[in-house]
């Protein structure tokens, strides 16, 4: 049986899984990243991963895989195949393309950006489907962006497309790791509603579902903190549908998990901001922490097809 291996690197844990063309996962594995061993350990772990589920498709579906589909965090150059910085795994200019292709033994390898690889999938199978243009926004640590025009995903000139949570909403407020003051995820990221409920609760263990929990209790700092974090996400958003007009936006993410407490006075408060902009339809995402490695497996795909393409022309 055909079928490719996706891949999704995150900060601690890798998800894998062999596809088959219809996308369906036939088979998947988790295994940490080792980081605390340093960087060269974590790309060592990542191509023993790789190889063996190479291993595991030749036993149990006949043949190898026919391509495979990597995402990773932080800065990618998916032209080049390099990842080029991460900063929770340690590494630079790390030529993972040529590698993996090397220990999977030269079949065709797709490296992506976690969050544009995650919106990938959304738009094509999940909460996007049948969009024409999407935006993807995951809360998570921090804030990132995908951006989705027919069917794939926008990397930009430099590969920083849909850095949204550096969009600074707050001018003179927080400072952010970026070296700007006042970035949007500083203020609606699941890590800074923690922050934020943490300090007001006095519990340091709080976070940002504990928050939402209290919100719906009718806590009246809870209601204050998840206030300030829906009128910056609000914020930030307006400016990213001025610039892009997206058909869907799709929220994931930790804060997403809070449902309707998020969703219902997020809606309210992006319909009060626009004027002249059409409301694009604001959903929760649909594929949980499955979706990096669902879109691993799609960029798998599309190298087959175009490959495919390619011989047929020739």
């Amino acid at each position: 049986m055909r079928h490719v291996i996706a891949l999704d690197v995150g900060g601690t844990g890798m998800k894998a899984a062999l596809a088959g063309a219809d996308g369906e996962l036939l088979h998947q594995a988790r295994r940490p990243t080792g980081r605390a061993r340093g960087p060269e350990a974590v790309v060592e772990g990542i191509l023993d991963f790789v190889a063996e589920l190479r291993a595991h498709g030749e036993r149990h579906f006949g043949e190898p895989a026919a391509a495979a589909g990597v995402a990773v965090p932080g800065i990618v150059d998916p032209e080049r195949g390099l990842a080029v910085y991460a900063a929770n795994l340690g590494w630079r200019d790390v030529p993972l393309r040529d590698l993996l292709a090397a220990r999977l033994g030269g079949v065709p390898v797709a490296l992506g950006h976690d969050v544009r690889t995650g919106g990938l999938a959304e738009g094509r199978v999940g909460a996007g489907r049948g969009a024409d243009r999407f935006l993807f926004v995951p809360l998570g640590t921090g804030i990132a962006g995908a951006i989705g025009i027919d069917g794939r995903v926008e990397a930009g000139a430099h590969g920083f497309a849909g850095e949204i949570g550096h969009v600074v909403v707050r001018p003179g407020g927080a400072p952010c790791p970026c070296g700007q003051r006042g970035c949007l995820e500083r203020y609606a990221s699941a890590a800074a509603v923690s922050e934020a409920w943490a300090a007001a609760c006095g519990d340091p263990e709080a976070d940002a579902a504990d928050c939402a929990k209290a919100v719906l209790s009718g806590d009246p700092n809870a209601v204050r903190v998840w206030r300030t974090a829906v009128d910056a996400l609000a914020d930030g958003l307006v400016t990213a549908l001025t610039l892009l007009d997206p058909r869907t936006l799709i929220i994931g993410g930790g804060l997403a998990e809070a449902g309707e407490t998020l969703f219902t006075p997020l809606r309210d408060a992006v319909r009060r901001r626009v004027t002249f902009q059409k409301l694009p339809e604001i959903v929760p995402a649909a594929l949980g922490d499955t979706a990096g490695c669902l879109g691993a497996g799609l960029l798998a795909w599309d190298l087959l097809t175009s490959t495919d393409r390619t011989e047929e022309s020739a």
